[in-house]
């Protein structure tokens, strides 16, 4: 994405209207699906995600004090405060966002200095495509790059800034996937992370194939309550484990094998959600082989399963995930399907095979449509870079 597209153009004209002159740069951080690994990270396991080609983009200029005036385009709303008087705007909830991350950064030991900018982004909100993490990355740059400290963090320090903003000034008890993702993806890769370590390897993304992504646009309003039982459940399921496998820790440490040797010691309930977890880290690695195999079709088996596993062990899918997946996968060019991100509502992923997006596009607008009587969003894209500063001239 060149600094000088037209959405960059389109937003530069927009600071022209709220601030006198130009912006000397803009930061640009992707959204992300995940393409396998859900409701591993909480149990120190593997998650495979790819960046998204949309973005929250920030077009700004530094200022001499410490002021940071921002101006969100998609909310018509203003952040503005000083970075020495931090706290949280109850009125503003997008702009705990920015100072959360003002924060973060200055904790982890980088003077910032204030700056004037225009925030629009295009990944749609709500839908578990982490407009959030977009939002907060796209910030942290903004912010590094007007104090003159571009380089001052790595990749992997941003990321675990991000989050923390995120946990603690703004509340939200995400893990690190989505921060990652957006700060560390690149072109033509997935992105293979270590939840425990924070490790991470580049994993090509096959120029054969492409990501559809349905946006169910139903509602979520069961996926926090649902997130917090499942990982209390999950982390009984450990203690119970404990006491005959005492080197574990987290699901993370224990094999399909030993989950069934042993699965008497938990209660029904606890023992699916446990083999989901379990079983997802290991697909996760089996889809990492097949990626480098070049088998597509096994790629798309392992989405399938996921799938299966999410609704029936961890039963976090629901009607609409159900029907999106459905439709993506009656269509023969579709390899695999799979909802993404918590779950109960939001998006689903399809593997589908070049030449085939449009194929897949029309069968979700027919027959999810007609099966929940809600008219979904439908996003192609590739794998796609992560998050940039550039200049404009």
């Amino acid at each position: 994405m060149q600094p000088h597209d037209k959405r960059t153009e389109e937003i530069c004209s927009e600071f022209a209207k709220v601030f006198d002159g130009k912006p000397t740069h803009v930061a640009i951080a992707p959204g992300r699906v995940n393409l396998i690994g859900e409701h591993t990270d909480y149990n120190d396991g593997f998650v495979l995600p790819v960046a998204l080609d949309k973005d929250v983009r920030v077009v700004f200029r530094p200022r001499t004090d410490r002021r940071v005036r921002l101006y969100a385009v998609e909310f018509d709303s203003w952040a503005d405060f000083d970075l020495d008087s931090l706290a949280f705007n109850n009125d503003v909830f997008w702009a705990n966002y920015t100072m959360g991350v003002a924060w973060a950064l200055e904790e982890a030991g980088v003077r910032l200095a204030g700056l004037e900018g225009v925030v629009s982004g295009n990944v749609p909100r709500g839908s578990g495509l982490s407009s959030s993490a977009a939002l907060e990355i796209s910030n942290a740059l903004a912010l590094l790059s007007a104090a003159g400290a571009p380089d001052a963090l790595t990749g992997t320090e941003i990321a675990k800034a991000a989050q923390h903003a995120e946990n603690v000034f703004v509340g939200v008890n995400c893990g690190i996937m989505d921060q990652f993702i957006s700060t560390l993806g690149e072109e033509g890769q997935a992105l293979l992370i270590d939840c425990r370590s924070l490790d991470y390897q580049r994993v090509p993304f096959p120029d054969g194939a492409s990501l559809v992504i349905g946006n169910t646009k139903a509602s979520r309003s069961l996926a926090n309550s649902a997130y917090n039982e499942r990982r209390a459940q999950c982390e009984e399921g450990v203690a119970r484990l404990q006491s005959v496998l005492p080197a574990i820790t987290a699901l993370r440490d224990v094999t399909s094998a030993q989950l069934e040797e042993h699965s008497g010691l938990l209660s029904p309930v606890v023992y699916r959600r446990c083999r989901h977890v379990v079983g997802e880290n290991e697909r996760v690695m089996a889809t990492v082989a097949a990626l480098a195999a070049g088998d597509l079709d096994e790629v798309g088996r392992l989405m399938n399963t996921s799938h299966e596993s999410l609704r029936d062990d961890y039963a976090v899918s629901s009607d609409a995930l159900d029907a999106m997946v459905d439709a993506m996968r009656s269509v023969p060019g579709c390899l695999g399907a799979r909802l993404t991100g918590a779950g109960f509502g939001g998006c689903a992923v399809a593997l589908v095979s070049k030449g085939h997006e449009r194929a897949v596009r029309d069968a979700i607008f027919e027959r999810y449509s007609k099966a929940m009587n809600i008219w979904p969003d439908v996003y192609t894209s590739p794998a796609s870079a992560g998050a940039r500063v550039m200049p404009i001239d």
